[in-house]
């Protein structure tokens, strides 16, 4: 009666699962990098391309979180959905940059690039040009052409 041990030398079968768990692993490496390929397509397909922002350039600031600063207005579709230009401050990340704002609007100074665009100047004939008074008996006035609603 005794104990046996291991016995010297190497097993076939181990050697075949071997082999055959290293061809596994290999497929299934093979598949998951194709479906993450697939995946990075697709989803690419709807990121939008950033713009890259540079120091001083002039951005507009959505009013998304400006909310309750602008509670004055008192319809939200009426309310301007971007405000005034402001200059880039810094650039923190890729997707983020600090505003010079004024100490009026009670926001953090970095913002995120999804909540401000790049501001274009409007070109010299679109600019609206501010109507000059009609002077009537030493008053300033303007002169309506005609009531559009009542």
């Amino acid at each position: 009666m005794g104990f046996k041990g291991r016995k010297k030398g190497k097993y076939q079968g181990v050697k075949k699962f071997i082999k055959k768990m290293k061809e596994i692993q290999k497929e299934a490496k093979a598949v998951l990098e194709k479906a993450q390929e697939e995946m990075k397509k697709y989803t690419d397909r709807k990121r939008a391309k950033v713009d890259n922002y540079k120091v001083e350039d002039l951005v507009m600031l959505s009013t998304k979180d400006l909310k309750y600063q602008m509670v004055s207005r008192r319809t939200k579709k009426l309310m301007k959905r971007f405000v005034s230009p402001y200059k880039v401050k810094k650039i923190v990340l890729s997707n983020v940059v600090e505003l010079e704002l004024p100490s009026t609007v009670k926001i953090y100074l970095v913002v995120n690039i999804s909540r401000i665009y790049k501001y274009v100047e409007q070109v010299e004939e679109q600019k609206k040009k501010r109507l000059a008074p009609v002077i009537i008996k030493e008053k300033k006035e303007w002169e309506v052409e005609r009531i559009l609603n009542k």
